[in-house]
Parts: structure tokens; C-alpha cells; sequence
């Protein structure tokens, strides 16, 4: 049979080569992202609230009020969700005992993360994709544990992680999708390194971690700043993880924005952007934001692909305070500073692209750029996936100095060639379902072509 070749650009660039420009959404996802749903948004950040504090180091025995109370309203629902799955979905509480460490813990306390596993309907794919959380709260003094911490804002992630367990719940994927509101962030990203931890003491195949933190505020203070449109996706460039090993090879090839993190990032954009409508994805090239810290850095410290979404801009004046008002000013993060519509479209960017990783095939395979001759061409080569239906591949390009994938090549084929220099531009190659769920892309690692090809 004669291999397809098909060319599709992402925007309009100045290329020889004939290109359509496509958007292609998949009508189960589509109409999952509809399910979002403001207004339980709302009302799950209200019951957040209402628990009064959810200081790590606050109580865990009142019914009614503090972390430990939270955490079981949190398990409560994915339980409630886990009975409309068939069985697919399993709901606990990971729970540890964490001693003083002299910084941010005084007493010996018990940290809870809670987790909604959704097994995947493949039981040859063990890929995991993990969407997080803090459920945490604070106060200007992170060991007050007494006072009132509403942190509506702050609980933005857990909200969205929650609504996203109630709508994929019912839906079957061939990958194991993981939603957990971690614990211990503002004490020093407790929950997300116990996790880490775990993953890599017990071989996950997790393939991407999108954390989820302060993403339900449209305003800036000092700039004034409205913008319900926009929304922040930070990856860290060069790796934390093993730099020692690749820092020759980055420096080598030009790659110093193509790491996992970076690719997940774009990946992000793309999907999002495809399903969202009014909603622009902002790349952010650095891991997190100066004097702050998020979950999805262990993660990347331990070399998994794991990034940071965030609102575009911040009120500093609703984060981290003590409730009062001072010279007419309101400090404090209440609910009623949060835009609840920019939440859904934020909470939906996180359901199209969890949604299209888990029902998507497995990245292809020991993708390799033949590098053997001097040439105009560029000669790609690699595996089939190991797992998913895959109707093709997608070779994905860009010119060195652009920031997103320009152009891409659709074959059924596991090789491709294109009349473009390899040294002009970068090149990745993911794998696509029959439904047009696209793999995270593998940039290529240098090398000859066999014999006899």
C-alpha cells in the first residue's frame, strides 16, 4: 500500500511547500470539555472555604473545620464519582507521618495526599498522566495554624482537579489518568515530594504532571491589570534532572528549549487552544515564578515531564494574608475576587489536554536524525508505538528561533523524508489515534541510518 503523506501548518510561514491549516477536535472530548461547569467550580471553592483553615499544621480531628476535615470532603467526592466509573476509578487517602524538621513543621504531623485513580481500559498501556493540586491554605505567618485561611484562590487547583475527576470518571481511556490534591505545599511542597518519591520507588510510567495553582483570579495589584483571556504555562529549559549527563548534547544540537517539560508545555498550548475557545496559552520559559515554588518541581527534580499552570496575572493582595483591611484596602483571598468563567476555561485546558495524552497511542519509539552526510534533506527515522491504535505519525518542524511547532507531516510510514536542512530547523515526531490524539512529541536523538536502508 502506498504510504500518505500529508502536510498541515500550525500558522502561516513563508515555506515551499503547499500546508492547510486544520483544527481538529475529537467530539468526545469536545463534549467532555462542555461539562466544565462554573458554577460547581463555585461551589466547591465555597466548601473549601468554609472549613476556615486548611493550614497543614492545623487539626485533623474537628469534623468541621481545618486540613483534615477538607481532605475527607475531598475523598468524599471522588468516592461519590468513583461509583458512576464501572470500576475504573479508585479514591484513598495516601497518608504519612511527617516529624519536625526545624524549618516549616514543628510537631509531628500527619499529611495526607488524596488520590482518584482512573485505570486505564488498556492492560498493555501502563502509561500514568497526573493532574494536581494543593488543598492547603495559609496566612501571612505559614505556622499560624489558627486563623481563618478562606484561601479560595489558593484552592483554585484542588477545584479543578476535583471537576475534572467528576467529568472523566465516566469515560473510559486506554491510559491510567491520576488526580490528587497534594498537601504540604506551603510548608515546603511536602505532599508533591512524598509523591515524586513514590512514582519513581515504584516504577510509575508517568509520562506528564500538570500542576494546577492560582488560576481563578483575572486582576493584577499595582497594574491593574483585568484579562480574563490569557493563561500561564511555566516549563523549566535546560533539565535539573542529570544535567551533568546531557549538558554536552544540549549544548551541541541547540536544544536548550526542547526538554520533556518545554515539550508538555507546547503540547498544552496547542491542545488547549484547540478545545477553548477565548483563551490564549501563555509559555512561560522558566519553571515557576521568582520567590515562589510549585508542586511540579519535584517532579521535574527527578527528571518526569511536569509543569506549572497559573493565572496571568496576579493580586498579591488576595495570596498569602492575614484578613483585615488597612487605609481601605481588603487583604485576604476570598472567593468573591475570583472570576469563576476564566476558572472553567482554565480548568477546561486541563481536561482537552489530560484527556488527548490518555487516549492517545504511546510515543513512538527510538526516534533517530540521520546525521550520517552533509545535505539539504533531513532524514527521520523510528519505531512504531508500543501500545494505542495508531493511524500514523506526525513529524512536527520549526525554524531554530521560533518558540512553537510550525509545520507538521503526517505518513503512515516509520521513516520520512523532507526537503528541509536539518540544520535550519528542529524536528519531533509523535504518534496519532484514528480519532487524531496525538502522543507527546520525542525530539530525535542524532545517529546513521542502518545498513541496507
Amino acid at each position: 500500500m502506498k504510504k500518505g503523506l500529508l502536510v498541515f501548518s500550525f500558522i502561516s510561514i513563508s515555506l515551499n511547500i503547499s500546508a492547510q491549516k486544520i483544527i481538529n477536535r475529537d467530539p468526545q472530548i469536545e463534549a467532555l470539555v462542555n461539562q466544565v461547569s462554573s458554577d460547581t467550580l463555585k461551589a466547591y471553592i465555597d466548601k473549601l472555604v468554609s472549613f476556615g483553615t486548611r493550614s497543614t499544621l492545623s487539626t485533623t480531628t474537628d469534623p468541621k473545620r481545618g486540613i483534615g476535615a477538607a481532605r475527607k470532603w475531598v475523598l468524599s467526592k471522588f468516592q461519590e464519582f468513583a461509583k458512576q466509573s464501572e470500576g475504573r476509578m479508585t479514591a484513598y487517602l495516601d497518608t504519612w507521618t511527617l516529624q519536625p524538621d526545624g524549618k516549616r513543621v514543628d510537631k509531628p504531623i500527619e499529611i495526607a495526599n488524596v488520590m482518584a485513580t482512573l485505570k486505564g481500559t488498556d492492560p498493555n498501556d501502563n502509561r500514568v498522566f497526573l493532574v494536581s493540586g494543593h488543598i492547603d491554605s495559609r496566612v501571612t505567618d505559614v505556622m499560624n495554624r489558627e486563623s481563618d485561611a478562606p484561601g479560595a484562590n489558593d484552592g483554585s487547583g484542588t477545584v479543578a482537579v476535583i471537576e475534572l475527576a467528576r467529568i472523566m470518571a465516566k469515560s473510559k481511556f486506554p491510559a491510567t489518568v491520576v488526580f490528587v490534591t497534594v498537601s504540604g505545599e506551603e510548608q515546603g511542597l511536602l505532599g508533591a515530594n512524598h509523591l515524586a518519591e513514590k512514582a519513581v520507588a515504584e516504577n510509575w510510567n508517568l509520562e506528564a504532571i500538570l500542576n494546577n495553582d492560582i488560576m481563578g483570579s483575572n486582576n493584577s495589584n499595582e497594574t491593574n491589570i483585568i484579562d480574563n483571556t490569557r493563561l500561564r504555562v511555566f516549563s523549566e529549559g535546560l533539565p535539573a534532572f542529570e544535567m551533568d549527563k546531557k549538558v554536552q548534547a544540549i549544548r551541541q544540537y541547540g536544544v536548550e528549549n526542547d526538554g520533556k517539560a518545554r515539550q508538555l508545555a507546547r503540547y498544552f498550548k496547542e491542545t488547549g487552544e484547540r478545545y477553548v475557545d477565548n483563551l490564549e496559552v501563555v509559555m512561560i520559559y522558566r519553571n515557576d515564578r521568582f520567590l515562589r515554588g510549585g508542586d511540579h518541581t519535584p517532579f521535574v527534580n527527578k527528571g518526569f515531564a511536569a509543569v506549572r499552570i497559573s493565572e496571568m496575572n496576579e493580586n498579591f493582595l488576595h495570596q498569602h494574608q492575614d484578613l483585615r483591611t488597612d487605609k481601605g484596602i481588603e487583604y485576604g483571598d476570598y472567593a468573591k475576587h475570583m472570576d469563576f468563567e476564566y476558572l472553567r476555561k482554565n480548568t477546561a485546558v486541563n481536561l482537552a489536554t489530560l484527556a488527548n495524552l490518555a487516549k492517545s497511542p504511546s510515543m513512538p519509539e527510538d526516534v533517530i536524525l540521520d546525521v550520517r552526510g552533509l545535505g539539504n534533506s533531513t532524514n527521520l527515522r523510528w519505531k512504531a508505538s508500543k501500545t494505542g491504535k495508531v493511524k500514523g505519525y506526525y513529524v512536527l518542524m520549526r525554524e531554530t528561533a521560533m518558540p512553537y511547532w510550525q509545520k507538521k507531516f503526517f505518513t503512515t510510514d516509520l521513516k520520512l523524508t523532507l526537503p528541509y536542512s536539518k540544520d535550519n530547523y528542529f524536528f519531533a515526531v509523535q504518534s496519532v489515534s484514528e480519532d487524531g490524539n496525538e502522543s507527546l512529541p520525542v525530539l530525535p536523538r542524532v545517529g546513521l541510518r542502518n545498513a541496507g536502508e
